[in-house]
């Protein structure tokens, strides 16, 4: 059995019975619910032969996947989530917390400037192997978690690191140049700093703000879906997800359709419905889009890929128009609103493409890849926005 906590107080439990699992709660009160899509309003909870979305939530992918597979098979001789969740989640610091039959461990807390300035595969290798049982997240790449101190403030927080190998070179940057863009857009990021050697994206975890831990969950799960389905539904169906659930609804579909405009815009073939989530306090009183997270341009080492989801029923790159009427019909603006902020962000990609030609000419490692970005973000740009950028950047370099 695993114990669910909130505020030290035993509000639920979670058990498997062969292919079942059940979650039942032992107190009725609506604010102790574990998640959004977990309210404390019925008893029991019963998943079949599949794992409850929420707690899936936290368990590895791909690469951590791997480590763990070859780990529990070889002590255990099997392995399933359930397993993989127990080992973890008796480490995951969130808004609830999680007691199993496996101990708490103690991690301490590495230095951000010993990461920052040795990203080497062996530093990569070190931490993944300190702060193993804390790997509580999910996505293909190779990413770690670490609880990192600051020097000047000496305060500890928790980033995932992320690096990245042959398949996809220098994804760091990519993303990094991605999540940059989508700061420019004025929408709130997840905190990010890249490593000396351009070999480490650290991203700081959102869900710990002001002395405060705030819930967090995916889109994924608040559509009762498991990973396997991650690509299975459309831009309309996350927009209800934020009206049916964000405090504010205006703020929060605004933010949402500027994320979509831009994703688009940057080429983001990955914004599947894992990469959306929501945050909450612990009391569901306030509950809003969490920081922008997971963009990069996947075009620029799949060339013909396509956006994750559906959007006016099509896996296309829309033009203006469709997403100008999606904005009117899902996200509560006017269409002078949503083209305002469609023209605004057309603005942003252009501002982001001087940018990222300049760090090219200054980065000759990031040529390659670079140009495959630029290529991608141009041709999201009309004929008129392209000759202005044309002549933008002959005015730079003379």
């Amino acid at each position: 059995m695993i114990a669910i906590k909130l505020n030290n107080e035993h509000i639920a439990s979670f058990v498997q019975d062969k292919k079942e699992y059940l979650i039942s709660y032992k107190t009725s009160d609506i604010k102790k619910s574990i998640a959004l899509s977990l309210p404390n309003i019925k008893k029991f909870y019963t998943y079949n032969h599949r794992f409850p979305p929420y707690f899936e939530m936290f368990l590895p992918e791909g690469y951590l996947y791997e480590i763990f597979k070859q780990m529990l098979t070889k002590e255990y001789g099997y392995i399933d989530d359930y397993l993989v969740f127990s080992l973890l989640c008796s480490n995951i610091e969130a808004r609830i917390s999680f007691h199993s039959e496996f101990d708490m461990l103690d991690f301490h807390a590495v230095d951000i400037d010993d990461i920052l300035q040795n990203d080497s595969e062996d530093t990569f290798n070190k931490l993944l192997h300190t702060f193993l049982d804390k790997n509580a997240i999910s996505g293909v790449q190779p990413k770690t978690v670490a609880l990192v101190k600051d020097k000047e403030t000496l305060h500890i927080k928790e980033y995932i690191i992320k690096t990245w190998g042959a398949e996809y070179p220098y994804l760091a940057e990519n993303e990094y140049f991605c999540l940059e863009a989508m700061k420019k857009a004025g929408l709130i990021t997840a905190k990010t700093q890249l490593s000396k050697n351009k070999k480490f994206l650290l991203i700081e975890n959102f869900i710990f703000q002001n002395e405060e831990v705030f819930g967090f969950e995916e889109v994924l799960s608040l559509m009762d879906k498991n990973r396997d389905n991650k690509y299975q539904g459309s831009y309309e169906q996350i927009a209800k997800i934020i009206m049916r659930f964000c405090s504010n609804k205006t703020e929060a579909l605004k933010s949402y359709y500027k994320t979509v405009i831009m994703n688009f815009l940057l080429k983001n073939g990955d914004a599947h419905l894992k990469n959306f989530g929501l945050l909450f306090t612990k009391d569901f009183s306030k509950v809003s889009c969490a920081p922008v997270y997971d963009v990069v341009t996947t075009t620029a080492y799949i060339f013909k890929d396509r956006p994750a989801l559906t959007l006016d029923g099509k896996k296309i790159w829309h033009s203006k128009q469709t997403l100008v009427i999606f904005g009117q019909k899902s996200c509560l603006l006017t269409k002078q609103e949503a083209s305002s902020f469609y023209e605004e962000c057309k603005g942003v990609l252009k501002e982001s493409i001087l940018s990222l030609e300049q760090y090219i000419k200054d980065n000759p490692h990031f040529h390659t890849i670079g140009s495959r970005m630029l290529d991608s973000w141009k041709d999201s740009l009309d004929t008129k926005a392209k000759k202005e950028l044309s002549d933008a950047i002959v005015r730079d370099w003379n």
